[in-house]
């Protein structure tokens, strides 16, 4: 079976980059065993990594997720093969298709075969960190006569972002396990069994969001604000569709797709909220979570929404026991 392993995401919200060692440090005191990055609109995926491979060599470093369409294939390899050799036997690569919003809206690239290029990405990794030279043509891209200049000794563990049926396929079938996201404790007892159908023992890491308040007003400002923003977006539209939150999510992507941003917002019942996101006292926060482990996430790795002195009250609440 696979190893329990307790991560968190990082960067903290509102700690500068410079000002991260001392986190990485009680982290490791108090028994995590990754950080886990995320790439959307602030840090890139890897710079916070290379730092904590620098200052805390106990710590694993994985990446949720690295979009496949925003460095090409060739360039993306050469970055993880450098964090490779910084941190040898520490890194874990997660790939995924980010959304239409970044990789088209924001970064001017065509979202397009999305199951295809992530597949194609993993298998374009899996031969280039060899070492071997590749000169392959995938359905998505094609590679001539590229070698990696960094040698890599140990291969990493790849992991793929994945939502629905199909990579949660792949993400069990051709990855080492899935990054999940997005979706409430009972949730999971749905997903991770399609991974394992590619074999037991599959990693099954989740980002879960982390509200720590007892305010229930700002709980819900924040929190339906934070799903308006997510599920309003097709991809996860899809997925929660899917999940079987139709009904209960129609109001909020009817009066979206009228304009109606407010009203949108205002729309999203409760008991969707409550499923999504985790909120509550430290403690309450931290039995939120051990209800995903239950349900069978092998990694949590929670993303602390909250001001860095609550945010630290909440990581020492969350530390395996």
């Amino acid at each position: 079976m696979t190893q329990q392993r307790w991560g968190i995401t990082v960067p903290f919200a509102g700690v500068p980059l410079r000002d991260h060692r001392t986190w990485f440090e009680e982290l490791v005191d108090l028994g995590f065993t990754d950080i886990w990055s995320s790439e959307a609109g602030a840090h890139d995926a890897f710079t916070v990594l290379a730092l904590a491979a620098a200052w805390t060599p106990g710590l694993r470093l994985g990446q949720a997720v690295v979009p496949v369409y925003t460095r090409g294939p060739a360039l993306l390899a050469q970055t993880i093969a450098s964090l490779i050799e910084a941190a040898p036997g520490r890194v874990a690569v997660g790939l995924g298709t980010s959304s239409n919003v970044i990789v088209e809206r924001w970064n001017g690239i065509p979202f397009e075969r999305p199951y295809h290029h992530v597949r194609d990405t993993l298998r374009f990794l899996r031969a280039a960190l060899t070492g071997d030279k590749v000169t392959a043509t995938y359905d998505t891209f094609e590679v001539k006569g590229f070698r990696l200049g960094v040698r890599v000794d140990e291969q990493p563990p790849i992991l793929v972002g994945a939502l629905r049926p199909g990579m949660l396929r792949l993400a069990g079938r051709e990855g080492d396990g899935a990054i999940i996201n997005w979706l409430g404790a009972d949730d999971v007892r749905k997903v991770a069994p399609i991974v394992h159908e590619g074999g037991q023992g599959k990693e099954i890491v989740a980002r879960i969001f982390v509200l720590p308040s007892e305010d229930r007003d700002a709980v819900r400002h924040l929190g339906r604000r934070m799903i308006a923003e997510y599920l309003n977006v097709g991809v996860y539209a899809a997925f929660h569709e899917w999940l079987g939150r139709g009904e209960l999510l129609g109001p909020m992507w009817a009066a979206w797709k009228a304009g109606d941003r407010a009203g949108a917002t205002e729309a999203i019942p409760d008991e969707v909220l409550d499923q999504l996101i985790v909120s509550g006292s430290p403690e309450q926060c931290a039995e939120h979570v051990q209800r995903y482990v239950e349900a069978g996430v092998t990694t949590p790795m929670p993303m602390i929404l909250a001001a860095p002195d609550r945010t630290k009250a909440v990581m020492r609440a969350l530390a395996p026991k």
